[in-house]
């Protein structure tokens, strides 16, 4: 009897393991067989066993067409039924999809990352009036805060003001702008978890035991 075990290490690989060991034994089977009469017979009795294993795929559309695929995909392609559906292609199920094309930027200040640029751009777009003014501030003490998250120093205005001047390409200006922007402490400000909340008193936290 000890002769007669099988180890997993020993078996054959299992190309779809969600039907399990016994389904692929079945396909082998069938395979063997050379009647082609008998081939498709044992065919529709695995596919209603495999409709029996996978009960929730009865719910998606072509769910026979699927497990057809699913026995040719198990048989290797080797299995020779005739299938009420066209037959997969052995070719296209083991073509390799195109690789995605990931952009590739490289902006000079990393820090502001690339979001900044793409809002300095529509900013470019927008015609001239408060709500583009409003869009550019708001853009540079974002930037500011940018900033001052990689670097905890504080940074003046003009320093932001020029790099929003290079990063637009000279569009925007604000060299000679009279109003200041944000203050570096309100912008690195944490927020409170507690902030917004009716009836909360400062100090009203638990306080820590003394040992």
């Amino acid at each position: 009897m000890i002769d007669n075990l099988e180890y997993n290490t020993e078996r054959e690989h299992l190309i779809i393991p969600e039907y399990g060991r016994h389904i692929q034994k079945m396909i082998n089977y069938a395979k063997t067989r050379e009647s082609k009469e008998e081939r498709e017979k044992l065919s529709k009795a695995i596919i209603a066993v495999m409709g029996n294993l996978q009960p929730h795929l009865r719910d998606v559309p072509d769910f026979q067409h699927k497990l057809w695929d699913q026995l040719f995909i198990m048989s290797n392609f080797e299995l020779d039924v005739e299938s009420p559906f066209p037959k997969p292609s052995k070719e296209l199920f083991e073509e390799r999809p195109e690789p995605l094309k990931y952009p590739q930027n490289h902006p000079k200040y990393r820090f502001y990352g690339n979001n900044i640029k793409t809002m300095i751009d529509v900013a470019n777009t927008w015609e001239e009036g408060e709500l583009k003014e409003a869009l550019i501030y708001t853009i540079a003490n974002h930037m500011k805060k940018c900033f001052l998250n990689w670097n905890k120093d504080t940074v003046e205005d003009d320093v932001i003001y020029d790099h929003l001047y290079e990063l637009s390409g000279g569009k925007i200006n604000l060299k000679n702008s009279d109003e200041d922007l944000s203050d570096a402490s309100s912008l690195m400000r944490p927020k409170s978890k507690y902030s917004g909340k009716k009836g909360h008193k400062k100090g009203s936290g638990r306080q820590r035991k003394r040992y």
